[in-house]
């Protein structure tokens, strides 16, 4: 009778029967982002995620928070030194204008320039909103010569349609959903169910902005 053996066989260095140890394997990499539309492009940057939120404060006044510690005060311009949310709409649009825009005239202007961006488009009053928002910088480019300016300019249009998350939102149009209403919280990550739809209440007698 022939003697019938199984052979075994084993990773140098370990003990026979003992499972060899797993090689690894290459380590994964992340895909590149978009890439920028020109030199000096920044990627998008992420939405904080930091609480927002407003505390009323009188009759139609409020006071917005940051859990950064920044605040803002917001009300009627009746109220006095506040921000009306209309206002608020107009300046970050502005803001978000300049900040997106800021490399391209700091490349060629020095990083001391000085702009002022206004938006002063006035509200259509029968429908209660805004139906054009102009972004108008005032900025000294006369150090440049023509071809410079032009460039600059067209860059300072790209990187403003490209990255400012305010207009590209505007024009885009966003989901409003009903408001959701509910209990204080107890804590900041307690969730809170509906007890009126926004459709059922009565509408705010004065226009907010």
């Amino acid at each position: 009778m022939t003697d019938q053996t199984t052979s075994t066989s084993t990773t140098p260095g370990t003990e026979p029967g003992a499972t060899p140890a797993t090689q690894p394997g290459p380590v994964p990499t992340a895909e590149p982002g978009p890439a920028p539309t020109s030199a000096g492009d920044l990627p998008v940057t992420p939405s904080p995620t930091d609480p927002l939120w407003v505390e009323r404060t009188g009759t139609r006044t409020y006071r917005g928070f940051t859990a950064r510690g920044a605040t803002v005060e917001i009300g009627p311009a009746s109220a006095g030194a506040v921000f009306t949310p209309g206002e608020l709409l107009k300046i970050a649009l502005a803001a978000c204008a300049g900040m997106s825009s800021d490399t391209k005239f700091s490349r060629v202007l020095g990083d001391d320039y000085k702009v002022t961006i206004r938006v002063e488009d006035p509200k259509d009053m029968a429908e209660d909103r805004y139906p054009v928002l102009t972004e108008r910088f005032e900025i000294d480019l006369s150090s440049l010569d023509d071809a410079t300016r032009e460039k600059t300019l067209l860059l300072a249009q790209r990187s403003i349609d490209r990255v400012c998350t305010v207009g590209r939102t505007l024009k885009a149009g966003a989901d409003v959903p009903p408001a959701v209403f509910g209990p204080p919280r107890a804590d900041d990550d307690a969730p809170h169910p509906v007890e009126q739809p926004a459709g059922d209440r009565d509408p705010d007698p004065g226009s907010t902005s």
